[in-house]
């Protein structure tokens, strides 16, 4: 048993100091080592984990699913086996890999939480903003997450020549520094530009971003954070109320009314069309739900 200790302990060592990985998996990967060796021992098994086959690793595979164990935590679970087990090859310590054939469970997609349509319209209609710059701006703010769907970043990135008035778009700068080419609605359009003459009054010296906070420079991440989950408040009942909630809505609303899911990945800056699929799975449940609520015989 101490060789085997021996093997775990320069492997974690190996992570981090040439690996370079941050102590959190690290951690994960030697309590995931110590669980399997803990396995062996209640249901006395002989040798150690350099002794394992796969027949072995899939029953304790199959009791961690039965006793609970979600499809995530065992899918993570077997990466840091894998990541040790080929590290003990490398090393010479063992010559066949128990990991051979072995594949984790899917895990159930989460569907993302959104807010209604009929709770954005009442947000954007009928609640009332301070009147002044920040209810203003506030307002606008909500108002370009929900228009255009984009991300966090894109929205405090948004500088005043981001905007093309007589084209009605919006310049956004994406991950890996792509740039997409966005749409503005008349009335998106319109209130941007009863925003900039305030705007004007507000800003620093030389500041370009279109948001800006209470001394005049760019607003921050946590500041719009926490200004979307006060206002999302006010309308829902999602524990879940940050701008990332917008983008879903956004995007769930789209689909709902009908476009095209490859323009709606267009706009939403999605490298594969797979990643924006889970919208049409959201909306099909709202069609399931909305028929078992209608329908006499369900």
């Amino acid at each position: 048993m101490l060789v085997y200790m021996d093997h775990v302990a320069r492997f974690l060592h190996h992570l981090t100091a040439e690996r370079h990985l941050s102590p959190a998996t690290v951690v994960r990967y030697g309590a995931t080592l110590r669980s399997l060796s803990d396995y062996m021992s209640e249901h006395g098994m002989e040798g150690d984990l350099t002794t394992l086959g796969s027949a072995d690793i899939r029953r304790w595979v199959m009791d961690g699913l039965e006793n609970g164990l979600d499809a995530a935590t065992v899918k993570a679970n077997l990466s840091g086996l894998r990541t040790f087990y080929r590290y003990l090859r490398m090393q010479g310590v063992v010559e066949g890999n128990p990991m051979q054939g072995i594949t984790a469970p899917k895990a159930k997609k989460r569907l993302p939480s959104f807010v209604r349509e009929s709770e954005m319209d009442r947000l954007l209609d009928e609640v009332e903003f301070a009147d002044d710059y920040a209810g203003r701006r506030d307002h606008l703010m909500l108002q370009v997450f929900y228009s255009t769907g984009i991300r966090l970043s894109e929205l405090v990135g948004l500088d005043v020549g981001s905007i093309d008035d007589g084209a009605a778009t919006l310049r956004v700068i994406g991950k890996r520094n792509k740039e997409r080419i966005l749409p503005m609605g008349p009335e998106l359009q319109k209130e941007i530009e009863s925003y900039l003459p305030l705007r004007e009054e507000v800003a620093a010296p030389g500041e370009q971003a279109l948001l800006l906070n209470r001394r005049g420079g760019r607003m921050s991440r946590a500041s719009v954070s926490k200004s979307v989950r006060f206002y999302l408040g006010q309308v829902t009942t999602l524990s879940k109320r940050s701008p990332h909630v917008l983008r879903h809505s956004f995007a769930t609303a789209m689909l709902n009314h009908g476009a095209d899911i490859r323009v709606v990945q267009e706009l939403l800056g999605h490298k594969s069309v797979e990643t924006t699929a889970i919208y049409t799975h959201l909306t099909i449940e709202d069609i399931k739900r909305s028929y078992k609520q209608a329908h006499p015989r369900c």
